[in-house]
């Protein structure tokens, strides 16, 4: 016998579990109520047809003013590019619209359910990227925008943006709509699929390998395997020989290649690679051997996105041992521009936190597989987020697919996206009230078409504030 088997004497009849106390973090017990039923019973106060209604505040912002306010504390000098990108259709406008788009959903119903939700699951925000051995894996990939909120406003962005995407493709108005539908159709089955599943099981399902069955997307087939090839050829090596060139005294730099990259101060420069210090211990330390054989050469400013541009973006070029390049990008994470709205629907306004951990802890609760250099650090007081740049990323642009696509894509993000909020939410919960019938799928369809239109003519006010000089704007850049 052994000092364990004799530490705690045994009362004959007393169940075991009751010898144990509660721990923080775990369930009180295996089954709690019915979440299920729960989620079901919220049907009554909010009826799933009632997420088709679109009622827009009175003292909603228009289009310019919403652009020229998210602009406030960006870059001054990139602010053309932003908006001459967010000008470009009314798809681009909704991708640099997340808080305007969340001004407007504050206004509709919320079933009280919360999630960890990406805040800016447009259509274009899914891709492809490395896992830690180099395997392809497809997943949300944009996370600036992060918080724990209801779990509608992701579902209706993304079949918005899907209604958007199809119009700049040419898809008639019932594909529009049907991908819109069954997108959220995916989200409700794979809600459904999760829910029956026990919770081992339920976070790891629908590897990528299953994904094309379990969606029914075959018709994406053929354009998955080229966006993987493509991907697997867009690396930090492949960057790095085109943007960077061979200094005299031996070291690589990075190359003038305005406005996208640019060379800054060896100041600016240095304060950059300093805060790489403080990243390293946001990291879990068996990965700090890996970066250890890396010699940090050059720093650069690098524009990117739609939504991002003007906040401050860092490339890092390090070498290994053989010259062989990562590249890491250190990009300046804003407070999520649906913080201000979150009230209005009875989601508290969190304490304020390091943004780039923010983002960063929000990425891995909503992915199944994260980048291994995920992390975070502070430049000149300013919060960054830290990942690594271009590791084999790919996307698939849904303003390009053919017409019969639309529906296997939409299918595709929706169950990706079920997946993400099961990471956070219980998944039994929200099946419980999305249920079995087509409902909601209609309701949030008809509000995706509702509010597609919506952004079209506040694209067209942008348009046309750019065409009368009101605003500024690069075009094409």
């Amino acid at each position: 016998m052994t000092e364990l088997d004799t530490a705690v004497p045994v009362q004959r009849g007393e169940p075991a579990a009751r010898r144990l106390r509660a721990v923080e973090g775990f369930a009180m017990r295996p089954s709690p109520g019915s979440p299920k039923q729960e989620g079901k019973a919220l049907r009554d106060r909010i009826p799933r047809s009632a997420h088709a209604a679109l009622t827009l505040h009175p003292a909603r912002p228009d289009a310019v003013a919403a652009v020229e306010e998210s602009n406030l504390g960006r870059i001054e000098e990139l602010t053309p590019i932003r908006v001459g990108r967010m000008a470009a259709t009314p798809f681009a406008f909704l991708r640099g619209s997340a808080g305007l788009m969340a001004h407007d959903l504050a206004q509709t119903p919320v079933t009280g359910i919360g999630a960890q939700i990406c805040g800016d699951a447009h259509a274009a925000n899914f891709g492809l990227y490395a896992d830690a051995r180099g395997g392809l894996v497809i997943d949300l990939n944009d996370f600036d925008e992060t918080v724990h909120g209801p779990w509608e406003w992701d579902v209706k962005r993304l079949a918005t943006s899907l209604v958007l995407a199809g119009r700049e493709a040419g898809a008639d108005e019932d594909t529009c709509r049907e991908a819109a539908h069954y997108a959220v159709g995916a989200y409700r089955r794979t809600m459904r699929l999760l829910a029956r599943l026990p919770a081992l099981d339920a976070w790891n399902a629908i590897a990528d390998e299953e994904l094309v069955s379990h969606t029914d997307a075959h018709d994406l087939v053929g354009t998955l395997e080229r966006v993987s090839e493509k991907a697997r050829n867009n690396t930090s090596g492949r960057f790095a020989a085109r943007s960077t060139e061979l200094a005299e005294d031996g070291t690589r730099r990075f190359v003038d290649t305005p406005p996208v990259l640019r060379r800054v101060p060896d100041g600016e420069a240095s304060e950059v690679a300093a805060s790489l210090g403080d990243y390293l211990q946001t990291l879990s330390e068996d990965r700090l051997p890996l970066l250890g054989r890396y010699a940090i050469q050059d720093v650069a400013f690098r524009v990117v996105g739609t939504g991002s541009v003007g906040t401050r973006s860092y490339v890092v070029l390090l070498l290994d041992h053989r010259g062989e390049a990562l590249v890491l990008q250190v990009k300046e994470a804003r407070p999520s521009a649906l913080l201000p709205h979150l009230p209005a629907v009875g989601f508290d306004t969190p304490t304020p936190v390091h943004e780039g951990r923010r983002v960063v802890l929000g990425q891995k609760r909503m992915q199944v597989v994260s980048d291994i250099l995920l992390g975070w650090t502070t430049v000149a007081g300013r919060p960054f987020q830290v990942r690594q740049f271009r590791n084999r990323k790919g996307s698939v642009d849904p303003a390009a697919l053919a017409a019969d696509q639309m529906d296997d894509y939409g299918r595709m993000t929706g169950a990706l996206l079920a997946r993400a909020h099961a990471h956070s939410a219980d998944p039994r919960l929200i099946a419980g009230y999305c249920g079995k019938n087509e409902e909601l799928d209609e309701a949030i369809a008809q509000f995706a078409v509702t509010y597609a239109d919506r952004t079209e003519q506040d694209h067209a006010s942008l348009v046309r504030a750019v065409r009368e000089g009101r605003v500024g704007a690069e075009v094409g850049v």
